[in-house]
């Protein structure tokens, strides 16, 4: 089993961060919508650069003037299992991913599939595959709320003095 790690992370604008551990560092894709259990939705994910695997637990703000300026929390994080395809690497070449997670929020079947006719070649879709754990009812709840804001803030050193 592999890790996998989402991060909710404000910047110019909200989304979140999906992350899985393949080859030693976390491949990752930005979904503005966030992820979905809901197997109707069809969220874009735009492959970003590898992480390193300590990203992965990862906490706090983002300093100004820095990429990706502004807080980052972890939503959601487990283990996965590749279920199709050989190997991730070889997955991730392939342009298809399928996967069950197992996390605290997001558990079961998912794939990841690029598209082919993505403006940069760097845009896939998470989809919730139908199985035990999909809910058609399902609705993303943020992690940043303001008392968590705030306790990022003070473990912050560069927040401190706002």
């Amino acid at each position: 089993m592999s890790r996998f790690v989402v991060h909710e992370h404000k910047a110019r604008r909200l989304h979140y961060d999906f992350r899985l551990e393949i080859g030693g560092a976390l491949a990752s894709w930005a979904i503005p919508k966030g992820p979905s259990m809901n197997p109707a939705d069809r969220r874009l994910a735009v492959q970003v650069p590898d992480h390193p695997l300590d990203y992965g637990r990862f906490e706090g703000i983002i300093p100004a003037g820095q990429y990706g300026a502004g807080p980052v929390v972890v939503w959601d994080r487990g283990s996965y299992d590749l279920l199709e395809g050989g190997t991730p690497e070889a997955g991730l070449r392939a342009g298809k991913l399928v996967f069950a997670l197992h996390g605290t929020k997001l558990r079961g079947t998912f794939a990841l599939a690029r598209l082919e006719r993505g403006r940069t070649g760097q845009e896939w879709l998470l989809i919730k595959k139908k199985d035990a754990h999909a809910d058609a009812s399902w609705r993303l709840v943020t992690e940043l709320t303001p008392g968590r804001l705030e306790r990022l803030r003070l473990k912050t050193p560069s927040c401190r003095a706002s």
